[in-house]
């Protein structure tokens, strides 16, 4: 049901856990209201030099989370707000219909980190 990706990520998350002392921080869904995800991320030179993130949610809420960071580090502030939830259920080797949700929360907790400061 789901790919490699997914699998490897859900088994084995990356950079899970908060950083010290973040450049920026975003959420998204609600706590205690289903799925939400934070992400926080350390900028240096208009550049995402280290993100991590802490999700509740399914084995694909953590493999987005998981692969987003990995994506996301090393990226430009421009290029990191050019991620779609296309690109990253592509990256992710396809998620489910059901579990397109899964993608968008990690996107949208990526874009409210870049969107604030």
């Amino acid at each position: 049901m789901y790919s490699e990706v997914v699998m490897d990520h859900f088994n084995s998350p990356r950079n899970v856990g908060f950083l010290e002392k973040p450049d920026r921080v975003g959420s998204s869904g609600k706590s205690g209201q289903g799925p939400f995800m934070v992400l926080q991320l350390r900028i240096q030179e208009n550049r995402i030099v280290q993100a991590g993130y802490k999700t509740y949610g399914c084995g694909p809420a953590i493999a987005a989370g998981s692969l987003l960071t990995e994506m996301i580090t090393d990226m430009t502030l421009e290029d990191a707000k050019q991620i779609s939830v296309e690109k990253l259920v592509a990256a992710l080797g396809g998620l489910p219909p059901e579990k397109q949700h899964c993608a968008q929360l990690a996107i949208d907790a990526l874009q409210n980190a870049l969107g604030g400061s």
